[in-house]
């Protein structure tokens, strides 16, 4: 009769092993779900992001450019308009102006666009030219004991 009962208490443990098996592969599959869903929503919330600073920076391009031909119809506006110094005057408000209209139409895509196409064209004095940036910035950003 013991040995009833050890065979018995062995097949309810052996059926506790297996119910707590096929619950874990259920809690694991269900968490791996869970997981995919929660990686899913970050990567959404990601591009969005990414989106409203890219939204973000061309308006803050687009503004920076009506701000310089602001500018521009400032200095044209109070400045001298006479003699050599009206002529100065002239030619920075057109400048400032020209500058302005020329970072609100292109955006930050447009000027890169156009940086490259300078680089491709003169890729020498562009080599030395950020050669020079970088001594620069290594010269301010160096401490000095």
């Amino acid at each position: 009769m013991a040995n009833n009962s050890m065979q018995e208490a062995k097949g309810k443990v052996q059926d506790a092993a297996a119910k707590t098996g096929e619950a874990a592969k259920s809690l694991t599959g269900e968490l791996t779900d869970k997981a995919r869903d929660v990686a899913s929503d970050l990567t959404d919330a990601a591009r969005s992001a990414g989106r409203a600073a890219g939204k973000t920076a061309e308006h803050a391009v687009t503004s920076a450019g009506q701000g310089l031909e602001s500018l521009g119809d400032r200095v044209r506006e109070y400045g001298p308009n006479k003699g050599m110094l009206g002529q100065a005057t002239e030619t920075v408000a057109s400048s400032l102006h020209q500058g302005g209209e020329y970072i609100e139409q292109k955006g930050i895509s447009g000027m890169a666009g156009d940086l490259t196409e300078m680089i491709k064209k003169n890729p020498i004095p562009a080599l030395l030219l950020g050669i020079g940036v970088g001594f620069v910035l290594a010269r301010l950003t160096s401490s000095r004991s």
